[in-house]
């Protein structure tokens, strides 16, 4: 994967909170994602495939989660339960339609959503396309973003 690739996931967090959460994300640093093992209890996926092919990760913590989901939902939420794990799930495809947007040279098809829970739960990648990671820290605590993205080589035209 390109350390470019990632930018236009970065911007979609980062706006994504402003827009939908009113809140600010901040970035930490670029780093190699574990392919195996997340760092927070509740990750929104979405695979994305096309002239590239990959998955993009939003693990959340459950603090993160929770006051993301209120935000939404405009009320309340005090613990994890499907009206959360939906909130997530959106957080993710809002995230990475946004980049898809700035990724158009790939023709990216993005998969629905899917909400992993529960501690230290495991996410494979495709095993071509070790994931880059980068912490965020946001008014609602900590996240951090994965994303694995390989560009899929075009066949070569027959003779």
């Amino acid at each position: 994967m390109k350390v470019e690739h990632i930018n236009p996931f970065l911007k979609a967090v980062t706006n994504t909170f402003a827009t939908m959460l009113a809140a600010d994300a901040h970035r930490g640093d670029l780093s190699l994602g574990d392919p195996r093992q997340r760092q927070y209890p509740i990750s929104g996926l979405i695979g994305l495939s096309g002239k590239a092919s990959g998955m993009v990760v939003i693990n959340l913590s459950t603090e993160v989660a929770l006051k993301a989901a209120s935000q939404m939902l405009m009320e309340d939420i005090n613990e994890v339960n499907d009206d959360v794990l939906d909130a997530v799930g959106e957080l993710a495809n809002v995230i990475a339609g946004q980049a898809k947007t700035d990724l158009a040279q790939y023709d990216l098809n993005v998969s629905l959503p899917n909400v992993v829970t529960g501690e230290g739960h495991e996410i494979r990648f495709p095993s071509s396309t070790p994931p880059l990671a980068v912490p965020f820290k946001t008014d609602f605590g900590p996240l951090r973003l994965e994303v694995g993205f390989e560009t899929v080589d075009e066949p070569v035209a027959a003779r």
